[in-house]
């Protein structure tokens, strides 16, 4: 008599518990959206909030696990959803930024007329599929939660309705980013015809013995397009073309949440694909995204630097490029783990790097978010004076521009950068270094350029090359008295609190550089 094999699979409900709630209230906040009336539609914003608060708290129970789910009968340890320290602490990044994201979010809304269900919705839809892809471990999961991440995404950057900013970029946003899907789903075809499995675990063994030479050549052009895929996720150059118009065209918050969520959500795939689904071709990816590291930190950084200061969305745009310049940082462990025996401790740094990244880089937006309010084109030379109308903001701001460009007191921008330095070394990847050092260089002449702005007196604004527009300066000029928003002075104060205490204790970051997450 023959058996059948059971097709049912185990299902742990707290392993799952982050991206579930976070799917669940945005599946709230839709239905309320029907019943509220126009005056009790900020309710929403905050529902929105204390669930992704929630969705985090979930994160505290898996402490110190090891839990899997959906794993395969005949296999126990060949799971779709693993929720191990790399998962958490890349979910912890995830919920963490959309929670201030949030928060930024709630005058926004109200400041341009932004329609609040379906913003809410569409936030929190992307941040479950942010928080989904880290603890997938099979082509078809990690696919479906970077679409679940991406597709909301293209509509919050086109919600300003009637504004041509906004139409254009995203309209830029979908087709390229529907592009590199359709690459990636084509490399994951390749790899499931050769492989005969989607299973990251089954395909890296898979992998190391193909029996026909012409199925090996059919995986390394799966693993080829596969990586193209993630390569525009994380803004790396020449797939960063997008990121600019993007962020200018996107409300504020979506922009800060698109260069924190949005390349937490690619790095991870990368480093899911990499690390545990191709280790048999490391000696193709390592290469191949050290010259795209050097690239994209080198592409960002002088487009960053080359950003005229009196140009309208100039503060926006050197901060978009300035993303597409880490972007290249974030790389660099990556590609080393391609070059060392021990790969899962090479990742490290890279969550490191992108735990200090999310901090201080959505502070820089929340601050952003704030002068937009009075001088909506967000000029560089907008930022002169803001010490005198806005000391803690202008310190604050200063400090998370420090942090970004790695120099005291954002001493967590500095270890952080350390540490990339040394992996890309003991790698034997010399020149990656001698490049990241160059760049940092670089990047220090924009973000201290941009530092001075806070400091100099207000009535510079009125004066020197910038007078023609010493008018325009002078009705736009925000009250020093004007109170700030509490939802926008929460998120600057997380994010300088958050800040401060890693530059304090760089050990809570620094820590994961050491240790294998994976």
């Amino acid at each position: 008599m023959s058996t059948v094999t059971s097709l049912v699979q185990s299902v742990d409900w707290l392993a799952l518990a982050p991206p579930t709630v976070a799917a669940a209230v945005a599946l709230v906040v839709l239905v309320a959206d029907l019943f509220l009336p126009v005056a009790r539609k900020p309710l929403l914003g905050w529902i929105a909030t204390a669930g992704l608060a929630l969705a985090a708290l979930f994160l505290l129970p898996l402490l110190g696990d090891d839990r899997r789910t959906f794993c395969l009968p005949a296999h126990p340890d060949v799971c779709s959803y693993v929720a191990d320290p790399f998962t958490l602490v890349i979910q912890f990044l995830v919920l963490g930024g959309a929670l201030l994201t949030a928060l930024l979010s709630i005058d926004t809304l109200k400041d341009h007329d932004l329609p609040s269900g379906e913003y809410w919705f569409l936030l929190l839809s992307s941040a479950s599929g942010a928080a989904l892809l880290p603890a997938s471990r099979d082509l078809a999961t990690l696919v479906i939660a970077l679409e679940v991440a991406s597709l909301p995404a293209f509509a919050l950057v086109g919600l300003r309705r009637g504004d041509r900013l906004s139409s254009e970029a995203a309209l830029k946003f979908f087709l390229s980013s529907v592009a590199a899907t359709a690459v990636m789903l084509l490399g994951v075809s390749f790899l499931y015809a050769a492989t005969g499995s989607l299973h990251l675990s089954q395909v890296a063994h898979a992998l190391t013995a193909l029996p026909d030479p012409r199925l090996a050549t059919l995986a390394s052009a799966g693993v080829a397009l596969t990586l193209v895929g993630f390569a525009f996720k994380t803004a790396a150059a020449p797939f960063h073309f997008w990121v600019p118009d993007t962020y200018v065209g996107a409300p504020l918050p979506i922009a800060g949440y698109l260069s924190v969520v949005g390349k937490a959500v690619g790095f991870s795939g990368l480093i899911l694909v990499t690390v545990q689904g191709f280790p048999t071709y490391a000696n193709v990816w390592g290469p191949a995204l050290a010259v795209l590291a050097a690239l994209t930190m080198t592409v960002g950084n002088v487009a960053a630097l080359r950003q005229d200061p009196r140009r309208a969305h100039s503060a926006v745009r050197l901060l978009a490029w300035s993303s597409v310049g880490q972007a290249g940082y974030l790389l660099v462990p990556i590609a080393a783990a391609g070059y060392t025996d021990d790969p899962a401790h090479a990742i490290g740094s890279t969550v490191a790097y992108a735990l200090m990244y999310a901090a201080v880089n959505l502070g820089a937006f929340a601050v952003a978010a704030l002068v937009a309010r009075t001088r909506p084109a967000n000029r560089i030379t907008d930022y002169r004076g803001l010490y005198h109308q806005r000391p803690v903001v202008a310190l604050a701001l200063g400090f998370f521009l420090l942090c970004l460009a790695g120099l005291p007191p954002g001493i967590i921008g500095l270890f952080a950068k350390v540490t990339v330095f040394s992996v890309a070394v003991d790698a034997g990847l010399a020149w990656l270094a001698v490049i990241m050092a160059f760049n940092v260089v670089i990047a220090l002449y924009y973000y201290l350029q941009w530092t001075t702005v806070l400091f100099r007196g207000a009535e510079e604004a009125t004066g020197g090359a910038d007078g023609a527009k010493a008018p325009e300066a002078a009705q736009t000029r925000q009250p020093s008295h004007a109170r700030i928003p509490a939802p926008l002075a929460t998120a600057i104060a997380l994010a300088t609190v958050l800040g401060i205490a890693l530059s304090g204790a760089p050990q809570l970051v620094l820590r994961f550089a050491s240790g294998a997450l994976l």
